[in-house]
């Protein structure tokens, strides 16, 4: 709901969709053509939580791929950002993520 806040408040003329590949990868958010999003629930943030943001990372469309959960450290785990739920907001609502 506040990516659809975000897109439509700021105006911006971008698709908000999802992403599953042919062997069932999912990614929960595709913003654009720029930025992959993937929410997860989990307090820390682990391999398997990256699945379906390294699947979409191979097929190099997407140069923006994001997790955000309560794991209460933002890190960086090879090209995907990770960042607790709060700071996404703040950085979403600051037009910092794209």
């Amino acid at each position: 709901m506040k990516l659809r806040a975000y897109i439509d408040y700021r105006r911006r003329r971008e698709a908000l969709s999802y992403w599953r590949s042919v062997s069932d990868r999912e990614v929960d958010f595709i913003v654009g053509d720029h930025t992959a999003i993937e929410v997860k629930a989990s307090k820390r943030v682990i391999a398997d939580d990256l699945r379906g943001l390294s699947a979409l990372a191979e097929e190099k469309i997407i140069r923006n791929l994001i997790v955000v959960s309560e794991d209460p450290i933002a890190s960086q785990k090879g090209g995907i950002r990770c960042l607790p739920w709060r700071r996404f907001l703040d950085e979403l609502w600051a037009d910092k993520l794209f």
